[in-house]
């Protein structure tokens, strides 16, 4: 199948605009113009995390300086950059000892990656910290009773493989800041994987439309790939974080708190949709590939 071919009517058609990959949980995104979609997600999406000495979890929550670290991903490694230190490489291929790290409720396998990663990233950050790498033979499964049963498997990303984010949430979001006096934000505050924009010729998407449709059908070249969102993305205090200063004020959060507070989460804020991967596994995704869905409205 060509990746310009529809592959399958629906009630929405609409296009990749975005692709971004996230290496270290909680550093910055990497956006690119293709990747590999793997049953966890985007490839080496959330594979490494930091953690303190206990082995548990760290983010931007905690350590607002994370979103200043830019990895850049390379044929053989990936590279880490942040203001003041030299670069760091990452081997793509290489780990250290074996350890046992926590990501919310879930202790899971991994590897340290090194005393010299230890260090670069505790200088950085002020804190005693380590990096980890996701290890491969881990099955760590999204919530059954957000995915229908089926077993959707993730790295270290907060709970499910895809986020799906539109162009038209972003725009309603940020029309409502600049109502407010606020200044407009970037994209790269919600952390999507994949965002969806408008297709030529086709009707424009309205703001959430990605909380509305059942299944989305993505045309690639190896065949049709498909994602089905599960779970409204509920969101912490990150999107108040400028990733470019690391600077935290509370307007966006404050302004999602005014209209997107969500019953199918008892009320918490909602942006972009949690999404699982029924199909197309090791399918590379491309920016300006076609997508089509259809809405659900139970």
């Amino acid at each position: 199948m060509s990746e310009t071919s529809d592959p399958a009517s629906g009630d929405v058609g609409a296009v990749i605009t975005g692709l971004w990959v996230y290496p270290v949980k909680s550093c910055a995104g990497v956006q690119v113009q293709e990747a590999i979609l793997t049953e966890t997600g985007l490839e080496f999406d959330r594979a490494w995390m930091v953690v303190d000495e206990n082995g548990s979890f760290l983010t931007q929550r905690e350590l607002p300086r994370m979103a200043l670290i830019q990895p850049q991903l390379k044929t053989r490694d990936m590279v880490l950059r942040a203001p003041g230190m030299l670069a760091l490489h990452i081997a793509l291929d290489q780990v250290q000892e074996p350890v046992r790290v926590t990501i919310w409720d879930d202790e899971v396998k991994a590897y340290d990656m090194g005393p010299i990663a230890a260090q670069w990233f505790s200088d950085f950050l002020g804190a005693k910290v380590r990096l980890v790498r996701f290890d491969p033979d881990e099955m760590r499964a999204s919530n059954p009773q957000w995915t229908g049963g089926v077993e959707a498997l993730n790295q270290f990303s907060d709970g499910y493989p895809v986020l799906v984010l539109s162009e038209a949430s972003l725009a309603g979001l940020n029309d409502r800041l600049r109502a407010g006096g606020h200044a407009a934000v970037c994209m790269a505050r919600f952390r999507p994987n994949i965002v969806i924009g408008d297709a030529p010729g086709a009707s424009e998407l309205a703001p959430h439309d990605e909380d509305r449709l059942d299944l989305l059908q993505i045309g690639t070249e190896q065949g049709v790939v498909q994602l089905k969102p599960v779970k409204p993305c509920p969101r912490c205090p990150i999107p108040n974080i400028d990733p470019a200063t690391a600077q935290s004020s509370p307007e966006v959060g404050d302004t999602l708190q005014t209209y997107r507070q969500d019953p199918r989460l008892k009320g918490a804020v909602s942006f972009g949709m949690n999404a699982i991967v029924l199909q197309g596994n090791d399918h590379l995704l491309r920016v300006g590939q076609s997508v089509t869905a259809s809405y659900n409205f139970d």
